[in-house]
This record gives structure tokens, C-alpha cells and sequence, in this order.
């Protein structure tokens, strides 16, 4: 039986990887190397602990007796110390010094941050593989011609490769400064309960370089460059926000990739990929429905109004601290990073296996193309010798008569061949086969190809290729 709600983020979309940075086990774990950082620099800096208590937890870093602490936490009602006692009935020779002159926020607060900092670099790691895919699409379709639009309708021409790049180039914005993000996100510390010191003031005797000394051995140990020099019990919810800025920029990318992608399939140019057995409609048996960019709309919108909810969580703060950040942090940040992680492993499915309909390309580009080449088609009457008001009266004439064909008629674009009937053209030498050399897509798509590879090749490349190990993680399971 299956009678309690599932999220459909953990059972659905995102990865074991990421859910595994959120689980209950990565997190007291990490609450457990804290503790064990802290009692080993408090032991480096003189304090009476001892290299075998500090050996007894790390014997039991892992193995986190979770009833114990569930059933203390029932009585207690503070998460924090149900674990201290799980740690000290496990180790009873380190029990009096697990958590020595710290507060809640040390291993609460730390232990986000060390998420966020994980999690960051899953998503970063995951980013790279959808630009890696999508800048080899780039570059293969650099020179295919595609009817450009605007405000949905017909403009000048782009490439199939040239669009990809507009893409891509949101796609960059969001991992420079997700690089950023991952360099500066800052470790609490060893702050104390108000972000004084107060305690570790008594513990070390007023020692001010010690205690910044301990500080600073603690933040390296848990893989953090920098530390922050004020907090107040906790540190500035204005970390947790500008993560979920990151994120909500990425998902921005994805939304309207995804959306172009419904567009283009909505008129056959290009599709996602679809398998031999998906189903498109239960009603519908023909259908093929864009379900994998839909989804990448659909969590993008959630991952977006995450910001929202951060945003009100760091205006709220009262003073030093409240804790009503902290059932709106268990919700807001996990979910945002699972939500993001499920969106970039469909994005990678999808960009690894665009199709593209060069027929159907080339149809609609042909129905709109004459209507385009009529400047070019004036300006070869003008060099044999042609009027130029003369001429755009006539074009002018002919292109709405050939206008209203397909538009009240359904007929095909006929502008080209009444050019070719017009006598004033004629006798200025427009030809049919002058009207082909006129109507070559290369002399319609301007730099697209050249701007692709100058794009590609000296700022997408590069900015993947400095990415630590982007490429040894896996492309992650879709699971529906």
C-alpha cells in the first residue's frame, strides 16, 4: 500500500546524486565531521580533549544511530542536541566535549553551506554537459538557414546553429556566475550564540588569536577559502537568496530554450527526441507532444518562485536571529536544487537528440523568402537600368495580390513567378535563373555561421573546459 504523499522530485525527476547531498545521512554525517573539526582544533589549540576521543568519533562518523536521535528528539524538541546525545551513547569516552562552545548554527549552518557549496557544483557539472551538447549542435547546424521571428512572426533569416547560440549564450551568463557563486560562498564558523565568540572567549582564556585561529583551522578543514568575520547566531540569510538567484537564472535559460523547442515542434522544424513506444495523447494516437521541454517549463516556473521565498525568509530575520527561516529553508533550498538538477538531465536528454527537419525548414523559409528578396530583386532592376519607385510600385502591387493567395486561398507563395510574368522585370533581365542566384540563403543569413564558430570556439569551449571533472559525471536517469 502506498498511503503517504511521495514527492515527485525525489521519485520522479532528480537524480540519486543530488537527493543523496540532501538526505538525512549526508547531512548528520556532516554534523558529525563538524563536531569532529571542531573537538580536533579545539585539541590543536590546547584545549584538554584528547587524540582518542577525537579518534571514538571518527570511528562513528557514519554510522548515525538515527532511532536513538529520533526518539530523543521527541522529547527534547531540539534536533540539534538529540544527535549530540546519539554521538555520546556511540562514544561515550568523547560524550563531555562533542559540541564544545558551539551553538546549533554551527552544525546547522555550516552544513547548508557546505550543501549549497555541493549541490552548486552537481548543477555546474551538469550545466557543462547540456552547453557541451547543445554547442556541437551549433556547430554542425552553423550554416543550416532558419526563418528567423519576431514577435512570433516572420523576420530575416538566422541559422539553425545561430539560434542554438542564443542559448547558449544565456547558458554562459548563468555558469560565470555560478562559478562565482561556488569561489565566494563563504563558511559560518565557529561563531558562538550571537556571533561573539562569547564562549570560546571563556574556553580559551581570552585568547583573541587562538580563537580566530580556530576559526580559520575549522573553515579549512571543511574545504572553505573564506570565513565569515561577523554573523549574528547565524549567518546572513542573503547567502541562501543569492543561491537561489543562481538558480532561478539558470531555470530562466531553460525556460525559454524549452519554450523555443515547443515552438519549433509546434511547426515541425525541429522536435525533441521521441521514443518508438512513447505515447503522445491517449486519444490522440498520431500526436507527438513536446512532454520533455514542457516539463523543463513546468519545474522552471517552481524553481523560480523559490527566489521569492528566500527573499522573504532574509527581509523576516529579527535581530541576531528567528527561526522562522527554518522550516522555509528545509523546503526552499533542497527543493530548488532538486528541481534544477531534474531540469538539467532532461535538457541533456533533449539536446543530445534534437531532430531536425531540413525539409520542412526550407518550406517555410520559401514561403516567406520572396517577400524578403523583394529589396534585392529592385536593386538588380535598378543596376540594369530599372526605376526604383517604378519597380517597388510593382513589387509592392504583386506582393500583396500574392499575399492574399496564401493568405484567403491556402495557396503556396506564387510572388516569384508573377515577378517573372511582370514585363518591366523582364526586360530588366530578371530571370529565372537570376532570381535563384538573388534568392541564395547564404547572402540572407549574414555572419550567423561565422558568429557560431567565433562564439563557440573562444568563449563556450573554454568556459567548459575550465570546469573541474564536468564530464565524469553521468548524463542521470530519465526516469519518465
Amino acid at each position: 500500500m502506498r498511503d503517504q504523499f511521495e514527492s515527485p522530485l525525489i521519485k520522479r525527476y532528480a537524480s540519486k546524486e543530488m537527493s543523496f547531498i540532501f538526505s538525512p545521512q549526508y547531512k548528520f554525517q556532516t554534523w558529525r565531521k563538524l563536531w569532529i573539526y571542531l573537538a580536533e582544533s579545539e585539541m590543536e589549540l590546547g584545549l584538554p580533549i584528547t587524540q582518542e576521543q577525537v579518534d571514538e568519533l571518527k570511528a562513528h562518523e557514519k554510522d548515525i544511530n538515527f532511532e536513538v536521535a529520533e526518539e530523543e528528539e521527541k522529547r527534547r524538541r531540539h534536533d540539534v542536541m538529540s544527535h549530540v546525545y546519539a554521538y555520546g551513547v556511540q562514544c561515550p569516552k568523547a560524550k563531555g566535549i562533542i559540541h564544545l562552545g558551539a551553538t546549533s548554527a554551527f552544525v546547522g549552518d555550516n552544513t547548508d553551506l557546505i550543501q549549497m557549496q555541493q549541490a552548486m557544483i552537481l548543477v555546474r557539472k551538469r550545466l557543462c554537459r547540456v552547453m557541451d551538447k547543445l554547442s556541437k549542435f551549433a556547430m554542425e547546424y552553423k550554416d543550416m538557414a532558419q526563418l528567423g521571428a519576431t514577435h512570433f512572426q516572420a523576420a530575416q533569416l538566422t541559422t539553425v546553429g545561430k539560434r542554438a547560440c542564443l542559448w547558449l549564450q544565456d547558458m554562459l551568463i548563468d555558469l560565470e556566475e555560478l562559478n562565482f557563486l561556488i569561489e565566494v560562498l563563504p563558511f559560518r564558523g565557529v561563531k558562538g550564540t550571537t556571533g561573539t565568540q562569547a564562549s570560546f572567549m571563556d574556553l580559551f582564556n581570552g585568547d583573541e588569536e587562538k580563537i580566530m585561529e580556530l576559526d580559520r583551522r575549522v573553515t579549512a578543514k571543511a574545504g572553505f577559502k573564506r570565513v565569515l568575520t561577523i554573523t549574528g547566531q547565524t549567518y546572513t540569510r542573503k547567502w541562501d537568496n543569492r543561491v537561489n538567484q543562481v538558480l532561478s537564472s539558470i531555470a530562466q535559460s531553460l525556460h525559454k530554450f524549452a519554450t523555443d523547442m515547443r515552438l519549433m515542434q509546434g511547426v515541425k522544424e525541429v522536435e525533441e527526441p521521441f521514443e518508438k513506444t512513447q505515447i503522445g495523447s491517449s486519444a490522440m494516437a498520431y500526436k507527438r507532444n513536446p512532454m520533455r521541454s514542457e516539463r523543463i517549463c513546468s519545474l522552471a516556473r517552481f524553481v523560480m518562485a523559490q527566489v521569492n521565498s528566500t527573499a522573504f525568509t532574509q527581509a523576516t530575520q529579527w535581530f541576531e536571529r528567528t527561526l522562522d527561516d527554518s522550516a522555509n529553508k528545509r523546503l526552499a533550498i533542497p527543493e530548488a536544487f532538486l528541481a534544477m538538477d531534474a531540469m538539467l538531465i532532461i535538457a541533456e536528454n533533449v539536446t543530445n537528440g534534437l531532430v531536425v527537419y531540413p525539409k520542412v525548414i526550407e518550406k517555410r523559409i520559401m514561403a516567406e523568402l520572396p517577400f524578403m528578396a523583394t529589396e534585392n530583386i529592385i536593386m538588380e532592376g535598378v543596376k540594369n537600368g530599372g526605376d526604383r519607385q517604378e519597380l517597388h510600385e510593382e513589387i509592392r502591387v504583386m506582393s500583396m495580390e500574392a499575399g492574399k493567395v496564401v493568405k484567403e486561398q491556402g495557396k503556396d507563395n506564387d510572388l516569384l513567378e508573377r515577378v517573372l510574368k511582370n514585363e518591366k522585370f523582364q526586360k530588366l533581365g530578371i530571370t529565372e535563373e537570376k532570381l535563384k542566384e538573388i534568392l541564395d540563403l547564404r547572402k540572407f543569413v549574414g555572419r550567423a555561421p561565422g558568429q557560431v564558430v567565433k562564439f563557440v570556439t573562444e568563449e563556450v569551449r573554454p568556459a567548459i573546459d575550465a570546469v573541474p571533472d564536468w564530464a565524469t559525471i553521468d548524463a542521470g536517469e530519465l526516469k519518465v
